[in-house]
């Protein structure tokens, strides 16, 4: 067998491993069960890849990130690795050709959705295959506690089942203690290895400023740091104003969201990472998979909903170990809006049963078919036919996705088909009658050959300007030719793809997951008022909060984050006995946050956060998970 070492140097240009990775793959490699749990940018892949190429055979990967999938495949096969993903969309004669290439192609690596598991197909095909080690990553979606619970995870036991002999190693970067127990449970680990890496980022200063003018504040920031820089942003429309307003600072800027082409995401990923842009203006869309070390700053513009995604989402800066910042602009609306996005807008089981069922009518699918069908879908006209709120129609559609009901992919399409349907003597003829549309027909004729004997693809752009018109002006000249029946036209544009996982069954199919999307509106409503407490609690580190949360203990105060820098400058109470005792006093009846004390408390909200401080530090009161405060002796 090949040292561990050489396949890093040979395949990925490293001599040394990070902290822990040699021991977690040694431990995979020796055929034990093995718990990873490392932040963002840790090095979790090949945490699993080496071991895989370690030994003969093939690696199975349990993801359920198609995007991530795809990009781990690209990068296996840009080395020279062969690697394959089986995502959805794929036909059944499809899906067993490329599961035959797993068994007799050499393959080393089969990246797979849970939901495939439950194919009898895939089943049988994997019983086939020489397995040496099966990968479940972003493991924590196995639990009903964690932040993305998918129950179509609880499938993976399957693969013991199939593969017995076989080990697991389970991978991810951000669990709660109780995600971890529930983790090593629904993978039948028997004394597993398990590794678990602090989330302490020493480098990383947590700031939260409160600004009335985000805007300045932006500028400000970037300006102080001249690099490279990651602003997360609500929606599509902010990436665009705020990357605008800042190259009118002189600051230069690109964005980044699901609306794009993959064309324009790839140009304008490039230019950042290869620092021609200094700011990426991005939704939540951006990140999976980005490793650029050398990020600076991590800038929150509205606030994330939950600690589980800010905390991955800061952890993209200061990767190469020099001090970086991770930065949460609020205001006295953040925390209104952050209800209101995202839980005035949690969808009922009623709502979804109704989504459900105007889904397959409006993909004609009938009850009891529809398994594994594949639909370009235009989100906006689907909820434009059936009135229904875009924003609460979407949360549905994701509840669908995440409980493996359909499979939601957000990929904006805008492709044209086009193929003559009559003889070249009879389209000139047409043409003789038809004088204004003999420019652009002929353009056509010469760009695509074979466009007579099959269906298509064409650039409209390309179209117009080689026949010198606009596109305004040529899409009607098409419609009018397929009119006449002289061409076949599809104006495909769409901005996702929806897969139905299972058979249409109305209201059973949703039965049957009603507890568990009651469950999941009740944890993002814990998330969201988590975040709340975090960014209002101004009297204890950042950093202990963030670590608090996950589960760590004894942990010292950062010295460089918002919190502990004002602490320095050492504001004076006007009388910290008497708040200290209203502090107990409240305490004695419940746990409460800062912001539920100021609310009651008659005093400075400075002079309250050196109060709890001082609590703090001599063990009176201790914070929680959930950023409130409670008397260490209950």
């Amino acid at each position: 067998m090949e040292h561990p070492i050489n396949i890093l140097e040979r395949y990925w240009n490293f001599t040394e491993f990070r902290f822990n990775q040699e021991a977690i793959i040694n431990a995979v490699i020796d055929g034990e069960d093995t718990f990873v749990l490392l932040p963002t940018g840790g090095g979790k892949s090949l945490c699993f890849q080496i071991p895989a190429l370690a030994k003969k055979g093939i690696c199975i990967v349990i993801s359920p990130l198609i995007s991530l999938m795809k990009d781990q495949v690209l990068a296996l096969n840009n080395k020279g690795i062969k690697a394959m993903a089986i995502t959805s969309g794929i036909s059944y004669n499809q899906l067993d050709t490329l599961l035959d290439n797993c068994i007799y192609g050499n393959y080393k690596f089969l990246y797979i959705s849970p939901e495939r598991l439950q194919q009898e197909l895939v089943q049988d095909r994997i019983k086939q295959m020489h397995v040496n080690l099966i990968a479940v990553d972003e493991a924590h979606c196995i639990s009903q506690w964690g932040s993305d619970f998918r129950p179509a995870y609880r499938n993976i036991s399957l693969l013991r089942r199939i593969q017995p002999s076989v080990n697991v190693v389970a991978l991810t970067a951000s669990a709660k203690p109780e995600v971890v127990e529930d983790i090593i449970k629904e993978l039948d680990f028997i004394q597993p290895k398990i590794f678990k890496t602090s989330f302490a980022r020493p480098n990383l200063a947590y700031m939260v400023y409160h600004e009335n003018d985000k805007y300045y504040r932006l500028e400000t920031i970037l300006k102080k740091h001249v690099a490279s820089s990651i602003i997360y942003v609500r929606n599509r429309k902010l990436t665009t104003e705020i990357s605008s307003f800042l190259k009118s600072k002189n600051i230069s800027s690109t964005y980044y969201h699901g609306g794009l082409s993959n064309i324009e995401k790839d140009s304008n990923m490039a230019a950042w990472s290869q620092n021609q842009k200094q700011v990426m203006v991005a939704t939540n869309a951006f990140g999976m998979g980005i490793d650029k070390p050398d990020v600076k700053t991590v800038i929150h513009f509205n606030l994330p909903e939950s600690i589980e995604s800010y905390f991955q989402e800061a952890g993209r800066a200061g990767r190469n170990g020099k001090k970086a910042f991770a930065v949460i602009l609020k205001n006295n609306s953040d925390s209104v809006l952050v209800k209101n996005q995202f839980l005035n807008v949690l969808p009922t089981v009623s709502f979804i049963k109704q989504v459900y069922k105007k889904l397959c009518s409006y993909f004609q699918i009938s009850y009891g078919e529809g398994e594994y069908l594949t639909f370009n879908f235009e989100f906006n006209t689907f909820c434009k036919t059936y009135n229904f709120s875009p924003v609460l129609c979407y949360n549905a559609l994701l509840l669908l996705d995440r409980n493996s009901v359909i499979t939601l992919s957000k990929q904006f399409k805008n492709k044209v088909t086009v193929q003559f349907i009559i003889s070249s003597s009879a389209l000139f003829n047409y043409l003789d009658t038809h004088q204004d549309y003999n420019i652009i027909v002929k353009s056509i004729l010469r760009m695509y050959g074979g466009i007579f004997d099959h269906v298509t693809k064409v650039d409209l752009m390309k179209i117009s300007k080689k026949a010198s018109v606009t596109e305004n002006k040529l899409i009607p000249i098409l419609q009018q030719l397929e009119r006449d029946e002289i061409i076949t036209l599809d104006l495909a544009k769409t901005d996702a793809q929806i897969t139905f996982i299972e058979p249409r069954e109305d209201d059973k199919t949703i039965n049957r997951i009603a507890s568990t999307i009651e469950q999941q509106n009740e944890l993002k409503q814990h998330q969201v008022h988590a975040m709340l407490d975090y960014i209002e609690n101004d009297s204890v580190c950042k950093s202990i909060q963030l670590l608090t949360y996950f589960g760590e203990k004894d942990i010292e105060a950062c010295g460089i984050c918002s919190v502990c820098i004002n602490s320095k400058k050492g504001v004076a109470p006007q009388d910290i006995h008497t708040i200290k005792k209203r502090i107990i006093g409240l305490l004695e009846n419940s746990d409460l946050s800062s912001r539920d004390m100021i609310s009651t408390l008659n005093c400075k909200e400075a002079d309250l956060k050196i109060v709890l401080k001082l609590l703090l530090e001599h063990n009176i009161i201790t914070i929680t998970s959930t950023n409130t405060y409670k008397l260490s002796h209950i």
